[in-house]
């Protein structure tokens, strides 16, 4: 495990991300969906701290993302499991760092969350046209707009958790 999870103002930054998806600021919506929040903070924090932070970071940030919704269907397995893959996926190669490949992996991550989300809202059932294409809709645009911000909110905070680190 890294440092990071040590350093307390770094797991207080957590709290941006509930605080964030509440305030869900207009300027940074897609067709009235918001950029997934606990994508763009856990994909840097999991580069940085690797596996096992990742993966519990992702499972303090589900239990708190759970927290403010009320439905049955839950963020905590797909969050730690992204968070553990992408530690795991720091560790094999070389360090992840290109605007791209954050883009990319925050595509995929949002993507993957959303339609965790879908599937225990309708389970492999096909519901009704509308609530399929309302759901497909979010997972859409949420999945586009995290993607493209993720360069200019992950490379920032994968900069400066990485100076923390000791060499």
């Amino acid at each position: 495990m890294g440092i990071l999870h040590r350093q307390p103002w770094a797991v207080a930054t957590a709290a941006a991300v509930p605080l964030l998806s509440l305030a869900s600021p207009p300027f940074l919506k897609l067709a009235d969906v918001s950029p997934s929040w606990a994508v763009l903070w856990l994909l840097p924090w999991a580069l940085v701290d690797g596996p096992l932070s990742g993966g519990l970071a992702g499972l303090g940030l589900g239990l708190l993302m759970d927290s403010l919704n009320l439905g049955d269907a839950t963020q905590i397995p797909a969050l730690a499991g992204l968070g553990w893959w992408w530690g795991h996926l720091a560790r094999q190669g070389p360090p992840i760092q290109r605007s791209l490949s954050l883009g990319l992996l925050a595509l995929l991550g949002t993507f993957l969350l959303g339609l965790s989300l879908l599937l225990q809202r309708h389970g492999f059932r096909l519901p009704g046209p509308i609530p399929q294409l309302s759901g497909l809709h979010t997972l859409l645009a949420q999945t586009l707009l995290t993607g493209l911000l993720a360069p200019m909110i992950c490379s920032p905070l994968l900069l400066l958790w990485r100076q923390r680190q000791p060499r």
